[in-house]
């Protein structure tokens, strides 16, 4: 993944695209309280898959197993060829995945 950030870095400074186009995709499917949370979502923790095409992220502690209740997906349509999908727990982000898009910016 390019540009590694440093844990408990706000989204918004280390990806400022990134970050306007996922409150872009939520805003277009009606999600304001998850677009609300955009700005103020910091990168925990990286995900560690090792897949060349996989840029995901966690927005909280990554769990032991399932997320259990409460858990939903949000799947929006990106700006770009691929796929963007939210982990969302009591309608908190908790992770984003970011797959088949070009460097994270």
């Amino acid at each position: 993944m390019n540009n590694k950030p440093a844990p408990g870095s706000p989204l918004h400074e280390v990806w400022p695209t990134f970050t306007a186009e996922l409150i872009a995709a939520l805003h277009a499917y009606g999600h304001d309280q998850l677009t609300a949370q955009v700005e103020r979502l910091r990168i925990v923790a990286l995900c560690a898959c090792g897949d060349d095409f996989c840029q995901s992220f966690y927005t909280a502690p990554k769990p032991a197993g399932a997320y259990g209740p409460g858990h939903r997906n949000v799947c929006l349509e990106p700006s770009w060829p691929g796929y963007l999908i939210l982990d969302v727990v009591h309608d908190d982000i908790v992770h984003v995945e970011v797959l088949y898009r070009t460097p994270l910016n």
